[in-house]
C-alpha cells in the first residue's frame, strides 16, 4: 500500500502528515500536564503513555525538515502505532464498557500508522 505519486509530491505530503500528526501528539503535553497540576485526577498510565506520544511528536515535527534522514524513525511511528492498534482492538473485545472509546481510538491510531508507513521514504541506492 505505497503511496507512488512522484517524488517532489510523495516528500511534500509526507511532510504535511508528519507536521499534522507531530503537532497532534505534541497537544498531548496539555494532559500531562493536568495530571502534573493535579495528580490524582487521571489515570497515571495514561500521562505515562502520551510522555511517548508527546516525544514521538517533537521527533516528527523535527523530521520534516529531512524525512530520508529521519527514515527509521518514520517506520518507527508508523509501526508503533500499527502496534498500538492492535492491543487496542483486542482489548476491545472484553471490557463492553470501554469498547466504543477502544474501538474508536483503534481506528484512529490505526489510520495514523497506516498513512505514516505508506509515506516512509524510500531508500536511496
Amino acid at each position: 500500500m505505497r503511496y507512488t505519486g512522484g517524488p517532489v509530491i510523495r516528500e511534500r505530503v509526507s511532510k504535511i502528515v508528519m507536521m499534522i500528526v507531530g503537532s497532534i501528539f505534541v497537544a498531548g503535553i496539555y494532559p500531562i500536564a493536568m495530571y502534573l497540576w493535579r495528580p490524582g485526577n487521571g489515570s497515571p498510565g495514561d500521562a505515562m503513555m502520551f510522555s511517548l506520544y508527546v516525544t514521538l511528536g517533537f521527533f516528527l515535527l523535527l523530521a520534516v525538515r529531512n524525512p530520508l534522514g529521519y527514515r527509521s524513525l518514520i517506520a518507527y511511528a508508523g509501526w508503533a502505532n500499527i502496534v498500538h492498534a492492535t492491543v487496542m482492538a483486542l482489548m476491545a473485545i472484553h471490557p463492553a464498557s470501554d469498547r466504543r472509546g477502544l474501538l474508536m481510538a483503534t481506528a484512529g491510531v490505526g489510520v495514523i500508522g497506516a498513512v505514516l508507513l505508506a509515506l516512509v521514504p524510500a531508500r536511496q541506492p
